[in-house]
């Protein structure tokens, strides 16, 4: 009884909820679950509804009644929650975090590696020219050198996330 009713009532949910989703301003999808939620219930509390057709237009007239009004009371983020780009404090503390964890690394590389990186990585956006100046070395050799020693960070620091993950 309860599958030939569903099976029945199929087709008219599917056509009422596409008609009622473009009023309501939701999927006819969500309608339709929604509306099957609420007969199922309905059969195990109180039985099959006399009249099923009706009773299954009343029903998609009420989910869309009620998706309408949450759809005007509630509205979508502006952002992300995690967004890195609001300044919240777990965004703050998470930044801060990753600098410091680069940082660390920074002064553990080897040879004048630690001076170059933190002159590329100056407030005061130095050039290649001054860079070389301010460290006595030559501009042609600052490029390769900076390969070296980023090349030589990234393996620290895919060696520091490695080496904090859970190990089983």
């Amino acid at each position: 009884m309860t599958h030939d009713l569903l099976t029945d009532l199929r087709p008219l949910l599917t056509a009422e909820a596409s008609a009622e989703a473009h009023a309501s301003g939701s999927e006819p999808g969500d309608l339709e679950q929604a509306v099957w939620l609420r007969l199922l219930e309905r059969l195990e509390s109180q039985g099959p509804p006399p009249d099923p057709s009706g009773w299954l237009r009343d029903a998609v007239r009420d989910e869309g009644r009620l998706s309408r009004r949450t759809h005007d009371v509630e509205g979508p983020y502006d952002g992300e929650p995690a967004d890195d780009t609001r300044h919240g404090p777990e965004q703050l503390a998470l930044r801060a975090a990753r600098h410091r964890v680069v940082r660390e690394a920074v002064r553990g590389l080897p040879g004048r590696c630690p001076r170059i990186m933190a002159a590329l990585l100056s407030p005061r956006d130095l050039t290649y020219r001054e860079i070389a100046g301010e460290l006595g070395i030559s501009q042609g050799s600052l490029g390769p050198e900076r390969s070296r020693c980023l090349g030589c960070l990234r393996r620290m620091l895919a060696a520091e996330v490695a080496g904090t993950g859970a190990r089983g």
